[in-house]
């Protein structure tokens, strides 16, 4: 699955390449609105962080929620006491666009997380372009020296890479590239399936200074508060959002927790 998902979103970005070429691209990152600071925005806090998400569907839910309304659910989370907003770009299997990005960035006036699964430069170039300040990358599915090279370029746009991971040795390998933002994912990208115990059992991996994202298995006030007492900064939250009546006083809800 992950190894589909990966292949999908590079064959959708060759295209758009095609298209628009890697210097128009960067012609439009030059002139994006300037990138706000994804690390300040989720430093820590007496309260937690949350990462709010828009996400269509998903490989292992299938259809979510329809979000014809992208900008109106971000500022929804955004009153809500959301830090960051993550908005899913994968459109075969996500129902994302890069469009959806661009509109959210205009409209909040908090950081933009693009998440898909990246692994070329044009990616990571043409999610500046779309206004995003942070970027996702998977270390599951890069090795080392792409995924330091990425960040690499993302820090040289100015963006942060909040870079995730799912195994003690993806944790290992996050750190050893000096990924300032750890997510530790309880879905497991090969097999879908959900580990709510796996952010604590990863905490004594990281050292002091680097900010811990616990992602995924958030259902409930209660989870975001065990994540909470296990040592987590933010927490990543799409599903329990945008299947809820109330995504505004889901957020303030997560944050309190």
């Amino acid at each position: 699955m992950l190894t589909g998902l990966f292949e999908g979103a590079r064959e959708d970005a060759a295209r758009r390449e095609r298209t628009l070429p890697l210097h128009d691209v960067e012609k439009r990152a030059r002139a994006a609105r300037p990138v706000r600071d994804g690390l300040r925005a989720l430093a820590p806090r007496d309260t937690i962080h949350v990462i709010a998400e828009i996400k269509r569907k998903s490989p292992s839910k299938g259809e979510l929620a329809p979000i014809s309304d992208p900008v109106s659910l971000a500022l929804d989370y955004e009153a809500g006491g959301a830090s960051v907003i993550s908005v899913l770009t994968e459109g075969r299997a996500f129902g994302g666009s890069l469009e959806d990005l661009a509109a959210v960035s205009e409209a909040v006036q908090i950081p933009v997380l693009r998440k898909d699964f990246l692994e070329t430069e044009y990616q990571v170039i043409e999610a500046r372009a779309h206004g995003a300040d942070l970027i996702l990358l998977i270390m599951a599915g890069l090795s080392d020296e792409r995924a330091l090279r990425l960040m690499g370029v993302a820090k040289d746009w100015g963006m942060q890479a909040l870079v995730e991971a799912h195994t003690p040795g993806e944790v290992d390998r996050a750190i050893g590239i000096g990924a300032d933002i750890v997510g530790v994912n309880a879905r497991d990208l090969v097999t879908f399936e959900l580990d709510p115990t796996l952010f604590g059992a990863m905490v004594p991996r990281f050292p002091e200074g680097v900010l811990r994202v616990a992602e995924s298995a958030v259902a409930v006030s209660q989870d975001v508060t065990r994540y909470r007492e296990q040592g987590a900064h933010a927490v990543l939250v799409g599903e329990a959002l945008v299947t809820g009546a109330n995504p505004r006083q889901r957020v303030e809800e997560f944050v309190a927790a």
